[in-house]
């Protein structure tokens, strides 16, 4: 399975950015092989509305199943939802630190938006 983990930096050892609309990166691991790239996520950092759901559609384009972020809000879920990605929220540490927990079943899928949009 692709997952996308929201990064504050281009590689594994990057910290999870807590948000997920304007999160620096995404990082597409593909959980079988452990091959990574990374995604730029920069067209969405400034922009005055509508980024949780352009980042949304950014992770679908990557052919992701997953995506695991520290806190995603509600446009940015409903969109994600309808394209069938899962969300996992509350992640912390490094994107390997949360891929471990995420492949270990230890973060929780998330059954709606964690937070307000605009939030941050």
């Amino acid at each position: 399975m692709k997952v996308a983990v929201t990064a504050r930096g281009d590689s594994l050892d990057s910290p999870v950015d807590q948000r997920f609309g304007r999160c620096s990166w995404f990082i597409v691991v593909d959980t079988d092989t452990g091959e990574y790239r990374a995604v730029s996520n920069d067209q969405n950092l400034n922009a005055a509305q509508g980024a949780g759901i352009q980042a949304a559609e950014t992770a679908g384009r990557q052919g992701v199943g997953a995506v695991i972020t520290g806190h995603c809000g509600p446009k940015a879920f409903r969109t994600l939802s309808a394209a069938g990605i899962k969300v996992y929220t509350g992640a912390g540490g490094t994107v390997a630190e949360a891929l471990e927990r995420f492949k270990s079943g230890a973060l929780e899928e998330a059954a709606e938006a964690d937070v307000e949009g605009h939030w941050m």
